[in-house]
């Protein structure tokens, strides 16, 4: 599942309710106490079941009715509700109007220890009578409503909830769907909520002000979920010790009453032998001290920020794991806190990274930062002159909002930016350069200037901020694009009109690659070392065609050498599009590093992978 939206209501400073989305990187901007910190708060108390405090409801509003509401969409096709039998969000009709998983928790915000008074999923739900309540019921109960509504079982599983409850539903000719609250958390839901949340994305919140020592609750996790991690891989043998060590203390109990029985009765019926099974993860306690076992918190506030940041990266790529089905959350407050410009630029780096399977949200006072981002990913938090709030999305209307928010936007180092169609294309021209360069070839090196705020990428999927207003053409700085040509000869490029008009304008350059797309320029031996640091010998024995769908050609061999007996084209559109969207991520970020000229030369004997390089020294001098 992935965060769409997320809706507060009396909480905070956000007394009416306000909506904010979220795409799989959000940077949120706005002034000192605009309420960036609320929105990451309000987060963390929905996903990871905590409670607002007693200052927590919004001064003048309700707080009885305190609420954090969240959207998902990217919803699994199966997900197992009761009794390890699968069903599906839309079977148990538990989707909105807009087919997402809306959950709704309200909070007892006008108490001095404020608690949760409910959980709700806002769906189209049956209101006929005999299927509203049918998430309520246990199996008994379903039984039972089945046969006063004269339902036949025939072919039922009659132990499994979900099957009973689709054919209720089945034999009302009207369900009457109706917008409702469906309650996920009553008595005889709770099991039906607690499977959900196994769902839901992980949250994970990292804050500026954090202490910052090796035994930190920050610092810690990443190592408490790999000692778990190794418990659960030797849970059979840790399991049969326990079971030996319970049965010998039985022994010994039994024999004790025995004895005690035989010296005064009346004493050992009043005894209950009872055994508490280990916590094996609370048996091991671990740190990471620095250089000369100097401790995290010895050391400067830059360097404790960037190695427990670095920590909840562990941590965040350790919940995907273990979540396979729900993605992670990771969110931090102000990542440029205490960092000197070359490190913000590598936490962007790494945020982007971390997006490509996860979702980041940020929030930030840092130009450097923002402008990383297209316009989609950002949100700026405008506050009115009554204290209220409103959310609104980057775009030409409100770039000059962030500009007065952030500040004068470019640096004085930026020498030149470079729009590339997406994120992955960044990864590859970074890794190819880096690769070729340590070939000895002579291009420019793009990550170093990148870390020296001398280059700034940004992705053609949207204006990127350093593209806001007039500062940029003021500061006189060229531009690079890079797209696509997607479309074989004699057809037209798909972008060449948009490059036509860049090439009209002054200090710009823009260049459409000669073959279908970034991925073309990629030798198969490469691939195939890509592939093989994965442990999969793909085998490839011939190089793609200039037009070939590269990503796509990759996902479906990886496919096949699972060893699935499900074709390819039986796969849910989902499921090939992730395959697919896996394949690209590490051709773009794994094959270039394997790269050389003589391979580059094979599969590009024109040279127009170099020629970008040079048109980009040629616009810096």
């Amino acid at each position: 599942m992935r965060l769409a939206r997320l809706r507060m209501r009396n909480f905070r400073c956000y007394r009416d309710e306000t909506a904010i989305d979220f795409e799989d990187i959000t940077a949120l901007v706005g002034a000192n106490g605009s309420g960036k910190s609320s929105v990451m708060d309000a987060l963390d108390i929905f996903f990871n079941e905590g409670n607002p405090d007693r200052d927590d409801a919004s001064k003048g509003g309700n707080g009885a009715d305190l609420a954090i509401i969240c959207e998902f969409d990217d919803l699994p096709e199966e997900v197992v509700l009761d009794d390890a039998n699968p069903t599906s969000l839309s079977g148990e009709h538990l989707l909105n109007a807009e087919g997402r998983l809306e959950i709704h928790k309200l909070y007892s915000g006008h108490l001095a220890n404020p608690k949760c008074t409910g959980v709700y999923a806002y769906a189209l739900h049956p209101s006929a009578d005999g299927v509203s309540d049918l998430l309520q019921l246990k199996v008994s109960d379903l039984k039972k409503r089945g046969k006063e509504l004269n339902v036949d079982f025939d072919g039922v599983d009659t132990k499994a909830n979900a099957q009973i409850r689709k054919r209720i539903r089945q034999s009302v000719p009207d369900l009457a769907l109706k917008a409702t609250l469906v309650p996920l958390n009553d008595e005889n839901a709770t099991k039906v909520w607690d499977s959900l949340k196994t769902y839901l994305p992980a949250f994970a919140l990292f804050k500026p002000d954090q202490e910052s020592t090796d035994q930190d609750a920050e610092a810690q996790d990443p190592l408490k979920d790999t000692v778990r991690q190794a418990i659960t891989e030797k849970e059979i043998e840790l399991n049969a010790i326990v079971d030996h060590v319970e049965k010998e203390v039985s022994k010994i109990a039994e024999g004790t009453l025995n004895k005690l029985t035989e010296m005064d009765p009346t004493l050992a019926t009043q005894l209950n032998p009872q055994f508490t099974a280990p916590r094996w993860d609370r048996l091991f306690k671990a740190s990471i001290p620095g250089d000369l076992a100097i401790p995290i918190n010895k050391r400067g506030s830059g360097v404790k920020r960037l190695i427990l940041l670095n920590f909840f990266r562990a941590k965040a790529e350790q919940l995907a794991k273990e979540r396979r089905e729900a993605r992670v959350i990771y969110a931090v407050e102000e990542p440029e806190t205490s960092q000197q410009a070359s490190n913000q630029r590598m936490l962007v780096r790494a945020f982007a990274d971390l997006a490509l399977e996860n979702q980041v949200i940020l929030s930030t006072h840092t130009p450097m930062l923002a402008r990383s981002l297209p316009d989609q990913n950002l949100r700026y938090i405008d506050v009115h002159d009554d204290r209220s709030r409103r959310i609104l999305n980057g775009g030409q209307e409100t770039n000059d909002r962030f500009a007065k928010a952030l500040g004068v936007l470019p640096d004085n180092s930026v020498r030149i930016f470079i729009g590339v169609e997406g994120k992955h294309d960044i990864s590859f021209l970074l890794n190819i350069c880096e690769a070729l360069r340590g070939g000895g070839l002579n291009i420019l090196d793009l990550a170093s200037m990148e870390l020296d705020g001398e280059l700034i990428f940004f992705p053609l999927g949207g204006s990127n901020l350093a593209l806001w207003t007039s500062r940029l053409q003021n500061l006189n700085r060229p531009e690079f694009h890079l797209f696509d040509r997607d479309n074989p000869p004699p057809q037209p490029a798909r972008y060449q009109s948009e490059a036509d008009a860049i090439n009209l304008r002054p200090q710009c350059k823009a260049q459409i690659t000669a073959m279908k797309e970034i991925e073309n320029y990629l030798h198969m031996d490469a691939i195939n070392q890509a592939y093989q640091s994965f442990g999969i010998s793909l085998g490839l024995a011939s190089n793609f065609g200039p037009f070939d769908d590269v990503p796509l050609g990759i996902a479906q061999r990886v496919h096949s050498l699972s060893g699935t007996t499900v074709g390819w084209d039986q796969l849910d559109r989902k499921t090939a599009a992730n395959k697919i969207s896996n394949a690209k991520a590490h051709l773009n970020k794994i094959a270039p590093t394997f790269m050389t000229k003589a391979l580059l030369d094979v599969v590009d004997p024109t040279g127009d992978l170099l020629s970008w390089f040079e048109n980009i020294r040629s616009l810096l001098t």
